[in-house]
């Protein structure tokens, strides 16, 4: 019997789940070895009660997602987050903490407590419950996506690269952006991209989120001695890692 998948969205742009439908070749290829039970982007159907393996897009923003997220564990034997928005808190991250009720009222006016009822410090799918397997990016890259499909479906263990992407840089010989006094965080960021914006010109914002294997203080000294105010660092790092880093 086939595995059967749900894919649900939470606080996310769907880019994410756009990006599983730009499979092409691999598109039919990878649906053939699973019964895609529910696709909130593609069907307007009902969750199903049973399910065996859930794909996580978005950050939490409410109780009704912290109760979804602990449904779906109970259900599922596997979980799979996708993208900065479930692995890291993304942008939606942007909003947490103190100043959180400051930007409802700015979006929402003197409706906040109607229109955003239930809201939550945004956090990661893993503040919430345990996640099993995890594909970085924003958005997430396709072919990384249906590899880490594959071994979820044949039970292998998650492999997400540990070391920072200076390396990849290397080996696609890319000029670092430190060499003309611009900060990249690519010397934190989780390798696994390929070096794909910085091959094309853009530093790294960090999207694949803190490699575990990243050393802060070393990349503090490292700003600091190509005369870039080190609290940079840390501003860079809220768009993607707000919570990861304050996490360490």
């Amino acid at each position: 019997m086939a595995a059967r998948v749900a894919v649900f969205a939470l606080a996310s742009d769907f880019g994410c789940q756009v990006q599983m439908t730009n499979m092409e070749d691999d598109l039919l290829a990878v649906l053939a070895q699973f019964d895609l039970s529910y696709w909130q982007l593609a069907s307007s159907g009902h969750v199903p009660d049973e399910y065996d393996v859930a794909v996580i897009e978005g950050a939490v923003t409410t109780e009704e997602h912290v109760a979804l997220l602990k449904r779906v564990r109970k259900t599922a034997g596997v979980v799979i987050a996708i993208g900065a928005c479930a692995i890291t808190g993304g942008i939606p991250n942007l909003a947490a903490g103190e100043d959180l009720e400051r930007r409802v009222g700015c979006v929402y006016g003197d409706d906040g407590d109607i229109v955003a009822c239930g809201r939550i410090s945004p956090l990661p799918v893993s503040a919430i419950i345990d996640v099993d397997y995890f594909v970085p990016g924003c958005p997430i890259q396709p072919a990384e996506f249906v590899a880490v499909v594959q071994r979820a479906l044949m039970g292998l263990r998650d492999v997400t690269p540990r070391e920072p992407l200076c390396a990849s840089c290397k080996v696609a010989e890319n000029v670092c952006f430190y060499d003309s006094g611009r900060m990249c965080l690519g010397l934190v960021t989780r390798a696994g991209c390929g070096a794909l914006c910085v091959s094309l010109g853009r530093p790294c914002t960090g999207c694949r989120g803190l490699a575990d294997d990243a050393n802060l203080d070393s990349a503090r000294a490292v700003l600091a001695s190509r005369g870039i105010d080190e609290r940079e660092l840390a501003t860079a790092l809220q768009l993607y890692n707000a919570h990861e880093e304050a996490s360490r």
